[in-house]
């Protein structure tokens, strides 16, 4: 499970409603919404939240470091609490489920020198792609 309440709430992060509305939304394990499914769950919890709100929220904790914006195709973007967790995703490309994934090993090490083509590497983004149990049943 993520720990987005709690590193927000470390960082001294100003905690209104709506923010920690918008923190609970987002606060798990393999959680990767877009910014209406965002907006839909707060409002269940909190009626008088804003879209922009939402977005203005989603926009900060991005810039924060403390989620993750996520594209993983021509889709809406989605929205990772496991920033700080190195992890790749799983894709099902008939319904774009998303799921965290933790492969041993380190995907950059596996880069050689003749395909770096002078970059100094720093990070790796992995996408890995399938169809889920459910689409794969249906």
């Amino acid at each position: 499970m993520s720990d987005l309440l709690e590193r927000l709430r470390g960082r001294g992060w100003r905690m209104t409603a709506q923010r920690r509305v918008v923190a609970e939304v987002l606060d798990g394990e393999h959680v990767h919404l877009t910014a209406d499914e965002v907006h839909s769950r707060a409002v269940a919890k909190l009626p008088e939240i804003s879209r922009a709100t939402v977005y203005n929220t989603l926009g900060e904790l991005v810039t924060l470091g403390e989620v993750l914006e996520v594209s993983t195709d021509q889709r809406a973007k989605r929205y990772d609490p496991n920033a700080h967790q190195p992890h790749h995703h799983l894709v099902c490309a008939q319904c774009g489920a998303i799921r965290d994934v933790h492969p041993i090993g380190n995907p950059l090490a596996d880069l050689p020198d003749s395909e770096r083509f002078g970059f100094t590497v720093s990070d790796v983004e992995v996408t890995y792609r399938g169809v889920c149990p459910n689409c794969a049943a249906a």
